[in-house]
């Protein structure tokens, strides 16, 4: 387990910590599940993940007040990693949004839209926490998680962020796909430069323009993702963000006062948040 250590100051009375987990993927089958599956589980699996998520909430359920996961708990939907999900996530100490892969069937063999998604998501019956749209208060600061798995939002999520935001405290966002910001951009194409895309929300046609096709057309934003953006940049409750997807860590602003926290997650790195 690799630690990573951030603050952010909104002046709370009493310090409030968060271990910010992602990308796990954890990848199992069991005679319930197709060749395919089993496939996949066998090309895919490293115990070391396993191993990796169980040190991250031993470490939070002694040091922080919740663990944060922003997805891709599992690399694909089987009957053995919805159990497993399932089981880890009655532990009321870790609060889940869902990411991309925990809806993918055989990781990238089709079009993944609203109805792949619930598709999926009834297929495996849920995973016994809220995976679409999930709130929790914690020590006077709203954990907010949305999913953005496949790079949009939608009106009715940004309707029932404002309700959150109602509620008055200071709001600390969590999902899986980090939203558009020029130096993380820059980052993914010079440390990652074989990836055709950055794989980030809301991207403007001039930053799409590098992207491959398919790519292009998969994560350029609708309307409603453009007003959530909006929305979430100029609304001053909202304090932090906390996402994944990337597999690397990155720390930058979206604005003067909004830091994003991207997480790598993948080989067991975990972020602690304290907010003062």
């Amino acid at each position: 387990m690799e630690l990573i250590k951030s603050t952010v100051k909104i002046g709370l009375e009493k310090p409030v910590k968060l271990l910010h987990v992602t990308d796990s993927h954890i990848a199992l089958a069991d005679e319930r599940d197709d060749a395919r599956k089993h496939e996949l589980a066998k090309r895919l699996m490293n115990p070391n993940k396993e191993i990796f998520l169980r040190e991250h909430i031993a470490y939070a359920e002694e040091n922080c007040d919740l663990l944060v996961h922003t997805g891709d708990l599992m690399d694909f939907v089987s009957h053995a990693n919805a159990d497993y999900a399932r089981a880890l996530l009655k532990n009321e100490h870790i609060f889940f949004i869902a990411g991309n892969h925990d809806y993918s069937q055989y990781v990238g063999e089709a079009w993944e839209d609203d109805a792949y998604r619930m598709n999926s998501y009834m297929q495996m019956g849920g995973l016994g926490v809220p995976m679409f749209f999930n709130a929790r208060v914690v020590g006077g600061v709203n954990i907010v998680g949305i999913d953005n798995s496949y790079y949009r939002f939608a009106d009715w999520q940004l309707w029932r962020l404002k309700k959150e935001v109602e509620k008055g405290l200071p709001v600390v966002l969590a999902f899986h796909d980090p939203l558009f910001e020029q130096s993380l951009y820059d980052y993914h194409f010079s440390a990652v430069p074989h990836e055709p895309c950055t794989y980030l929300v809301g991207c403007d046609e001039e930053h799409l323009l590098p992207y491959s096709e398919f790519r292009a057309v998969q994560q350029r934003p609708d309307e409603p993702t453009l007003r959530f953006i909006d929305y979430v940049k100029n609304e001053p409750a909202v304090r932090a963000i906390l996402t994944g997807h990337l597999h690397f860590s990155f720390e930058s602003l979206l604005t003067p006062t909004l830091p994003q926290f991207v997480t790598g997650g993948y080989d067991g790195v975990a972020r602690e948040l304290t907010i003062l």
